[in-house]
């Protein structure tokens, strides 16, 4: 089976405000007409991603077999590297590689976990991830956190930083105060995770990840700059907390260092690197070093069911699944977005990924990006 046609879109997402108020999706049509739906990450509203799928990925694709998925884009990964290879060209290949197994599990009328070996689990505990919070006040933060905990009865919290990349340690008195607020808030047995967002120095890391093991928190995310893998690796030896970090990883290689540094808990996000096939790599890889596989993921849409389906085929999880802000914007083009049932994200056996597109909206808000 042939590949015919590969479009890109940008497409508007929610009320088209707010945070990401647009996202990237790749959609590819086989020559008997079966469609693959594929989302790549959404920085910059995934023009950058976009461009790249339209000028170079699409021409490439057209009239080559459906299921050479991995001699397709390891060919392109390739020809693309001088472009990072981290990013961009490695965000728009993974909405391919989802876009193609989606496709192959339509046309072998099977749902993608069962390509990938089976599923351990259908259905999979929700954690509410929770933005923004640099910004907030105390009483704030814990009204947030109230608010989401009521409405999507999540079996863990973490709260977000979302703060200035550019200014570390800004408020670490203020930040372990909104810590101890939530909880108090949510009582001693809550399992709950920090995110940094690259907040601090190696020292205020230590401050507050010290602080984080006083009130018995599960997880220290990206307490340092991505970048800084020797540093990362040192808070999170020096820490009893598991630290985790790879969100803003973008290569399997780059994963290894991370895990290499001393990084026990990795986060690769499915957009962002690899697709189905990169995430799948990662849980070897992780499984291979004995570190927790819990991978990052904001998307409502095509990314939130491709990650399901490999946590699905994953024997070893860990910890709940990501359910982050606003994930209702996935509606109204993607009917079966990201919606919670009864505090858990679930499955079920339809072909390929299982999303539901609504052709009248998507063709609403959906821009076709041009070569």
């Amino acid at each position: 089976m042939k590949i015919s046609k590969v479009e890109a879109f940008q497409v508007e997402m929610g009320d088209g405000t707010g945070w990401m108020p647009r996202s990237a999706f790749v959609k590819i049509t086989a020559e008997d007409g079966t469609v693959g739906w594929g989302e790549a990450s959404p920085m910059m509203g995934g023009r950058p991603a976009l461009d790249i799928m339209a000028r170079h990925i699409a021409p490439a694709l057209v009239g080559q077999q459906v299921f050479e998925r991995n001699v397709l884009l390891g060919t392109l990964f390739h020809r693309l590297v001088k472009l990072g290879p981290e990013g961009i060209a490695t965000s728009a290949l993974a909405a391919c590689d989802i876009a193609l197994w989606d496709l192959a599990g339509k046309l072998l009328g099977q749902p993608v976990y069962a390509l990938l070996g089976g599923a351990w689990r259908t259905e999979f505990p929700l954690y509410a991830s929770i933005g923004g919070n640099a910004a907030r006040s105390v009483d704030e933060v814990v009204r947030e956190v109230a608010r989401r905990v009521e409405a999507e009865s999540p079996a863990a919290v973490k709260i977000r930083w979302d703060g200035d990349r550019t200014r570390l340690d800004v408020d670490i008195k203020g930040d372990i105060a909104k810590a101890r607020a939530v909880r108090e808030l949510l009582g001693p047995d809550a399992v709950i995770g920090f995110d940094a967002n690259n907040g601090y120095s190696v020292g205020g890391a230590m401050r507050v990840g010290r602080a984080l093991e006083e009130l018995g928190y599960a997880w220290f995310e990206e307490p340092v700059q991505h970048y800084h893998v020797a540093a990362m690796g040192e808070v999170a030896q020096r820490l009893s907390i598991t630290v985790s970090a790879g969100e803003q990883t973008y290569t399997l290689q780059a994963l290894k260092d991370l895990i290499g540094a001393g990084v026990r808990m990795v986060q690769p996000d499915i957009v962002k690197m690899g697709g189905i096939t990169g995430l799948t790599e990662c849980g070897a890889l992780a499984f291979a070093h004995g570190v927790e596989l819990v991978p990052h993921q904001t998307q409502p849409a095509v990314g939130h069911f491709a990650n399901l389906h490999v946590l699905a085929a994953q024997m070893n999880m860990t910890r709940p699944v990501e359910l982050a802000d606003m994930w209702e914007r996935g509606r109204p083009v993607f009917r079966n977005s990201a919606s919670p049932v009864n505090g858990k994200l679930v499955l079920d056996d339809t072909p390929g990924l299982g999303i539901e597109v609504d052709a009248t909206a998507f063709e609403d808000r959906a821009t076709l990006i041009a070569p």
